[in-house]
């Protein structure tokens, strides 16, 4: 049985989607999207999510195709249709179809698509293994703060991870990493501070990434929002990394080395499971 979708106000089996191909997503990569977790049949913070939806849409003048009600309307429902009780939410808006031209078109309606995927979020294997990590030169634009369609970027560096034998790949500039091909990266001093990229144009603001700072915080971990270099990560006593459908999960190595005890530790165990908590019982 397939899924069902949701295309510009329809509700559709999966096989039947259909996309213009003037649509500027497919052309341009004119567009924005986000992911938003379910757990137990419920969105997870996707109030956050739909509010950096806004700010993306805003940044790229772009018109929303809905209002956020709506929307959360959209969403509740293809969440009921698909019976999703774990997994995660995609939602893509586009400046819509128009004939090719760079200049953004007058008056083309924008699109709105989304879709449904299930996924073991809460236990998953990775959150006891930990994951392995490569280095990847940082080649994306200068405006990774707006949450883009344009990912071919990290999807090359997903893919060198995986060529390597790794999980995931960091992107760093100037020898300081900015984040992961799909998440916010973090690492653990031997002190115990807690330091992750500030925000700025460099990285997603990342919303797992916030809610995981400020339990840290009410945990009476030193968070310090800064750039880390590969050196740092390596020498760190933990690491990990943070976005919608991973939680928290733990990076063991980075390019070969060993990081900390080379397990997954007790600091990212604990932000996880708190995180977890925090989830189920919103």
């Amino acid at each position: 049985m397939s899924r069902t979708v949701y295309v510009n106000g329809s509700f559709l089996p999966e096989e039947d989607a259909r996309i213009s191909v003037f649509d500027r997503g497919f052309l341009f990569a004119d567009g924005v999207y986000e992911v938003s977790t379910v757990l137990e049949g419920r969105l997870i913070e996707n109030e956050a999510h739909l509010a950096r939806l806004q700010r993306s849409m805003n940044e790229l003048e772009m018109t929303s195709p809905a209002s956020a009600k709506e929307i959360v309307a959209i969403q509740e429902e293809l969440i009921k249709r698909n019976g999703l009780i774990e997994g995660a939410l995609y939602l893509q808006v586009t400046r819509g179809a128009a004939d090719r031209d760079f200049a953004f078109p007058d008056k083309a309606i924008p699109s709105l698509v989304m879709f449904t995927q299930a996924k073991n979020l809460i236990n998953n294997p990775a959150a006891e293994r930990g994951l392995a990590v490569i280095s990847v030169e940082d080649i994306r634009w200068q405006r990774r703060d707006i949450k883009t369609v344009g990912l071919l970027a990290p999807t090359l560096a997903k893919q060198a991870a995986i060529a390597a034998g790794a999980d995931e790949a960091w992107l760093y500039e100037d020898g300081f990493v900015t984040e992961g091909s799909s998440n916010n990266a973090h690492i653990i001093t031997k002190d115990g501070t807690l330091v992750t990229r500030n925000l700025g144009n460099e990285i997603l603001h990342g919303i797992t990434r916030r809610s995981v700072l400020q339990l840290a915080q009410e945990a009476d971990i030193k968070v310090e929002e800064r750039p880390f270099t590969l050196a740092e990560a390596k020498a760190a006593a933990e690491a990990f990394i943070t976005s919608a459908t991973t939680f928290v999960l733990p990076v063991i190595s980075l390019d070969g080395t060993s990081i900390g005890s080379g397990k997954p530790g007790p600091l990212t165990q604990r932000l996880r499971q708190l995180y977890i908590k925090q989830a189920l019982a919103s």
